[in-house]
């Protein structure tokens, strides 16, 4: 176990949080993050109203503590969401992108702790007069949406702008237990990851999308508006979205004002292919992380992996190989 104050603070076993990623983080992946130690975060999104009671039903008899996660300006749209996340009595509430303060009241009379994702010290401090009990420190490295700003410039700046205050958790770029070991280190309490969950058995995504995360090379990622303008969902500054590089990215960069001009017939080409699972067109959203990512494997055996990777980090056996359980034994 590597215990910290997010450990303590989350009543988990493991300093480990499932991003809350749009449909991919459903009720599957997140029992099984949080059954392995991790805290697992369902994946409000957008706010699928059918989707999301559906998924919350299936956590109600789930024993580990477990979080739900919105897109906080989406569910300002549709505010009513929010009871049907915390009638299922989360441990957390996780809100990213925008300003939490209106919902803060209703998740903390629920007696759910606040998670708020942040991307500079301005949305910080917004978080923290709003009560967030844990910042997550989001660095541009990150799969979907994201903001400007380094993990490893970000992290610490946010560490040292909530000490004494609350706990920091490290996103972006992160996928095995030298990048939790390196947040330890910079200061975190403990690391949020996407992209390694979504290469799981668990994640609700393609396998084809799978594959391609752990086909992918480093540098095979792109940060940028093509994939919101393609599907015509394009977000508030200054938030952009990162994923694979395919043949529509190559299609499109450095042609945004064109592809705005055509933005109803791309659309509607793109919506076909999502729907189709042609992954030539359609997103896959991921990180920079995926150089490292190269199997599929539990989410739980993902959790094992890393704690114990980071746990020999940090006793001093910096070319340990990680190792089952049982043959460690």
């Amino acid at each position: 176990m590597l215990r910290t104050p997010l450990t303590e603070k989350l009543g988990t076993i493991h300093p480990i949080l499932l991003a809350p990623m749009d449909l991919i983080a459903d009720a599957r992946l997140v029992r099984a993050v949080s059954e392995a130690g991790g805290l697992g975060i369902l994946g409000g999104g957008y706010g699928n109203r059918v989707w999301l009671a559906q998924e919350t039903a299936k956590l109600k008899r789930l024993s580990a503590p477990f979080g739900i996660g919105f897109i906080t300006w989406s569910l300002a749209r549709q505010p009513e969401l929010l009871d049907i996340a915390l009638a299922t009595k989360p441990a957390a509430v996780m809100l990213s992108f925008g300003d939490p303060a209106r919902f803060a009241p209703d998740i903390k009379q629920a007696g759910a702790l606040l998670i708020c994702q942040v991307q500079d010290e301005a949305m910080a401090e917004q978080a923290l007069a709003a009560g967030a009990d844990i910042l997550i420190a989001q660095g541009t490295e990150a799969g979907g949406h994201g903001a400007s700003r380094t993990t490893l410039d970000i992290v610490p700046a946010i560490v040292d702008l909530a000490a004494g205050r609350v706990t920091v958790a490290a996103a972006g770029g992160l996928a095995d237990g030298r990048g939790l070991a390196a947040m330890l280190t910079l200061g975190a309490d403990g690391v949020l990851l996407g992209t390694r969950f979504y290469a799981s058995r668990e994640a609700a995504g393609a396998e084809d999308a799978k594959r391609r995360i752990c086909a992918a090379k480093s540098g095979e990622t792109v940060r940028g508006i093509i994939f919101d303008l393609s599907r015509d969902n394009v977000w508030p500054a200054p938030f952009t979205g990162r994923c694979l590089i395919n043949d529509h990215a190559r299609r499109w960069m450095g042609r945004e004002v064109e592809l705005l001009q055509q933005v109803e017939h791309v659309s509607a080409d793109y919506v076909k292919a999502r729907a189709d699972g042609n992954f030539d067109v359609a997103a896959v959203i991921a990180g920079e992380a995926v150089g490292l990512i190269h199997d599929i494997p539990p989410a739980g055996e993902i959790v094992e992996r890393i704690v114990g990777e980071a746990t020999r980090i940090l006793q001093g056996r910096r070319n340990a190989t990680w190792l089952p359980r049982n043959e460690e034994e």
